[in-house]
């Protein structure tokens, strides 16, 4: 089952989404609850790459209704980044004062390590102890998955050893066993208007769409065709398939619309711009932040880079060597590199023009 509620009153419409829900068929009163949004980044949630407050707020109001008396919001940001600074400039102290709730910085956690398949993945232990874990991501586009929405948010309860890991491996594999290893309670969707173009957001689209439902497969699998993708072209919607971690979205799958008469009018899709410049890019294990930077470069370049023109980034190119652009202090060796870690977007404009 998924519902899904549309409208521009946030607060209103998260709370009764829930209220409509079948979280009170896992949700136990006396849990302990730990919410975990999507502060990827630094920017407040109308550039459609973050969590909108007025969601977790949403949450809130339901949860303490429910009789829920432990609740936390956790979350990290991606390498590079200051959870705190995004606490704050997200607008997640304000909640966090206003309901007595605490936000914790799960940079600064202590880790397990889990093993499930054939990989060993540090969690943190704030996602491990929760009772139960509200997943709470933004519907939008990813440079390097095209799709990152519930099972992929759980990336932010990872350690950043880990999550440079990830990108080593391919992203796909362990972003599917992760979700072996952390139970999720619910899923709620900030489908506001999230980024269609790349995860750091910058190109917001607006559809004003909260979606709920249990399985982040599933929830993950009905929103990826929501932006014009079928699950299996989500590579780890198809390998978390294999593993069981649920079912995909199909014609017998039961959709309950709270205000349907405020839909959006469009059938929004992914205009995919990053698959767009793959004939430039050679990427070799690159992380998120920097791709993404490489990504938003080359959408601002548009039509001015040249269809030749040869890019490498990933951390798959350490210690080699080059005649194309390197992207990042992973490129160090190449004849023209744009260094940082990630690097910013300005200076690969300015290197690529």
């Amino acid at each position: 089952m998924i519902f899904v509620t549309y409208g521009k009153d946030i607060v209103k419409n998260t709370y009764d989404i829930l209220k409509e829900s079948d979280i009170d068929l896992y949700l136990n009163s006396n849990f302990s609850v730990s919410i975990k949004p999507n502060l990827v980044v630094s920017r407040p949630a109308y550039d459609g790459a973050t969590t909108h407050p007025e969601v977790i707020e949403g949450i809130i109001i339901f949860l303490k209704d429910f009789g829920v008396k432990k609740i936390k919001i956790i979350e990290s940001s991606w390498v590079g980044d200051s959870t705190k600074r995004a606490f704050k400039n997200c607008g997640y102290e304000e909640i966090s004062r206003k309901y007595n709730v605490p936000v914790i910085d799960l940079k600064s956690d202590s880790c397990t390590v889990l093993k499930y398949g054939e990989y060993k993945i540090e969690i943190c232990d704030e996602a491990l102890k929760t009772d139960f874990l509200i997943n709470v991501p933004v519907l939008k586009a990813h440079c390097q998955t095209r799709l990152t929405c519930c099972m992929k948010n759980l990336k932010g309860c990872i350690s950043d050893n880990e999550k440079r890991k990830f990108h080593s491996l391919g992203l796909h594999k362990p972003i599917a066993e992760l979700n072996m290893l952390i139970k999720t309670g619910y899923c709620v969707v900030d489908g506001i208007c999230g980024d269609l173009t790349f995860e750091e957001g910058g190109t917001p689209v607006e559809s004003n769409r909260i979606i709920a439902g249990q399985n982040p497969l599933l929830v993950d699998s009905y929103c990826a065709e929501l932006i014009g993708y079928r699950p299996d072209e989500i590579g780890y919607l198809a390998h978390g398939k294999k593993l069981g971690v649920g079912e995909y979205y199909s014609q017998d799958t039961k959709i309950f619309e709270l205000n349907p008469e405020n839909k959006p009018v469009h059938k929004v899709k992914s205009g995919r711009t990053a698959d767009s410049y793959k004939n430039n890019i050679h990427e070799d294990s690159a992380c998120s932040a920097c791709y993404s930077s490489l990504i938003y470069a080359l959408h601002r370049l548009g039509s001015k880079i040249k269809g030749t023109e040869k890019i490498y980034i990933g951390q798959g190119f350490k210690n080699k060597s080059g005649d194309g652009i390197g992207i990042g202090n992973c490129t160090l060796g190449f004849k023209k590199c744009v260094t940082g870690c990630p690097p910013k977007p300005t200076d690969i404009i300015d290197a690529l023009k």
